[in-house]
C-alpha cells in the first residue's frame, strides 16, 4: 500500500502491481493513449473503452515516426566522428566490421544505464582493432584523439576504455527524446484526443528512465503516466492477445485516404484539359482518384465500401483495377503529389459465355476495420470474382 501511495503520488504506476486498482477505475468513455517506443519508430494510438464488453474504439489515427532509440545510436556515432574524424570512421565500419559491431553491443550496454540521476561516469570498452587501426591510418594515439578533439566530456582510460561524463551520455537522447515528446505534443492538441485519463509507456526504449522522465515532466499534469513492468515485453504480449481477439477493437481510423484509378467520362470546365482522352469517339478524363474511405474516417470492424464499373469497352478480356492511397483527405487524380499505388485487382474475362450483356458490370468491394484491409472485383453477370490484400512494402 505505501509502494502504491508514493507511486499515485508520483502519479506513474507499475501496471502489474495496481492492475486491479486501474481496471476498477475505468469507465465508459475512458480515453488513453499507448506509446509504443521501440528501437526504429515510436507509434501512437488513442483509444476509448467502450463497456460492458470492454470494446475499443480508436479516436485518432496511429501515428508515429523514426524516433526510436536507434537516433541515440546515430548521435554516438556523430559524437565518434567528431573525436577522431567522419573519414576514420567510415572506414573503420567497412575495414572493420566486427570490430564495429563489438564497439555498438559495447554501447547498447551503457545507453542502457544512462538515468537522470546517475552521477558517476560510463565507460565504454573501445576494440583493441580499433586503437589499432586508428593509429595505422592516423599515425598517433586515440589518447592523443582525445586531447585534440576538444571533448572535454569524453575522457581516456588507461583501461582502453572512453569514459563519459553522465551529462554526455544524456546529451546523446536528448534530439531523439525531444522528438517523441514534441510528436506526443503534436497529437495531444487534436480535437479528438482531448481528455485523455493514463498514457501508457510501452516498448524497449520505453525502458529507458530518460525517456520515462521526459514524458512523465511533459505529461503527468495531463494524464497519469503508466509504465508497465516488463515494458519491452508488453507490445508482444498484446499481440499474442490481439491475434487471438482481433475483434477487441470494433471501431478504427483509417491512416490514409483509399481509392482506384478509373476513367469517367470528360465533362468540359470540370475536368482539367490535359486529362482529356478520346477513344474510339468518345471523351474520357484519365487518372481519376475515386476515393472509398478518407484518411481519419471511422470505419467499423469489418466495414465494406462498394463502387460498381463498367469496362471502357465491351469487348475487353482483362479488366486491370489499380488501388491507390495517400496522406491528404481531398484527391482527385492518381497523379497528385503523395497518391501511391499500393494493390492491384485483374478480372480476367476470357472464356465468358456469349449471352453476357455488352454493358457489363464490375463490383469493387474494399473491407476495412480489420488486421489488414481487403479488396475484391466481381464480375457481376457471371459471378468471377479475383481478391487482393493491400502491399504495403512492395509498390
Amino acid at each position: 500500500k505505501e509502494h502504491i501511495r508514493r507511486n499515485r503520488q508520483s502519479r506513474t504506476f507499475l501496471v502489474e502491481n495496481v492492475i486491479g486498482e486501474i481496471w476498477s477505475e475505468l469507465e465508459e468513455g475512458d480515453r488513453y493513449i499507448v506509446v509504443d517506443s521501440g528501437g526504429g519508430t515510436v507509434d501512437m494510438t488513442v483509444h476509448q473503452i467502450r463497456l460492458p464488453e470492454g470494446h475499443l474504439k480508436e479516436l485518432y489515427k496511429a501515428t508515429g515516426g523514426p524516433y526510436g532509440s536507434l537516433g541515440v545510436d546515430y548521435e554516438f556515432e556523430k559524437l565518434l566522428c567528431k573525436i577522431f574524424g567522419e573519414d576514420f570512421i567510415e572506414q573503420f565500419k567497412i575495414k572493420r566490421p566486427a570490430a564495429w559491431v563489438d564497439l555498438m553491443i559495447a554501447f547498447e550496454s551503457r545507453k542502457r544505464a544512462a538515468a537522470p540521476d546517475r552521477t558517476n561516469p560510463l565507460n565504454i570498452t573501445l576494440p583493441f582493432s580499433f586503437i589499432d587501426y586508428y593509429k595505422k591510418f592516423r599515425g598517433h594515439s586515440v589518447e592523443h584523439a582525445l586531447r585534440k578533439s576538444n571533448v572535454d566530456f569524453v575522457k581516456w582510460s588507461s583501461q582502453g576504455m572512453l569514459r563519459m561524463s553522465p551529462d554526455a551520455m544524456n546529451a546523446l537522447f536528448k534530439p531523439t527524446i525531444d522528438q517523441i515528446v514534441q510528436h506526443l505534443s503534436d497529437v495531444f492538441d487534436k480535437p479528438e484526443v482531448t481528455n485523455v485519463k493514463f498514457l501508457f509507456l510501452v516498448g524497449g526504449f520505453a525502458e529507458s528512465p530518460l525517456l520515462q522522465q521526459a514524458v512523465q515532466s511533459a505529461f503527468g499534469s495531463r494524464c497519469r503516466v503508466i509504465i508497465p513492468q516488463d515494458v519491452g515485453l508488453t507490445i508482444l504480449k498484446g499481440a499474442v492477445l490481439f491475434g487471438l481477439d482481433p475483434a477487441v477493437i470494433k471501431v478504427r481510423r483509417s491512416p490514409l485516404t483509399y481509392g482506384v484509378g478509373v476513367l469517367n467520362r470528360y465533362v468540359e470546365g470540370k475536368h482539367p484539359p490535359e486529362k482529356l482522352l478520346i477513344k474510339d469517339g468518345t471523351r474520357w478524363c484519365t487518372d481519376v482518384f475515386d476515393k472509398f474511405i478518407s484518411a481519419d474516417q471511422s470505419v467499423a470492424l469489418g466495414e465494406t465500401v462498394t463502387r460498381s464499373y463498367t469496362p471502357a469497352k465491351p469487348s475487353q478480356l482483362v479488366i486491370v483495377i489499380n488501388i491507390y492511397s495517400s496522406e491528404q483527405d481531398n484527391v482527385s487524380f492518381i497523379t497528385e503529389a503523395g497518391v501511391k499505388k499500393c494493390g492491384t485487382l485483374r478480372l480476367d474475362l476470357t472464356g465468358t459465355d456469349a449471352s453476357v450483356p455488352n454493358r457489363r458490370e464490375i463490383k469493387t468491394l474494399m473491407q476495412f476495420g480489420d488486421t489488414e484491409i481487403k479488396a475484391m472485383a466481381i464480375d457481376v453477370a457471371t459471378s468471377k470474382s479475383v481478391k487482393v490484400g493491400i502491399d504495403f512494402l512492395n509498390y
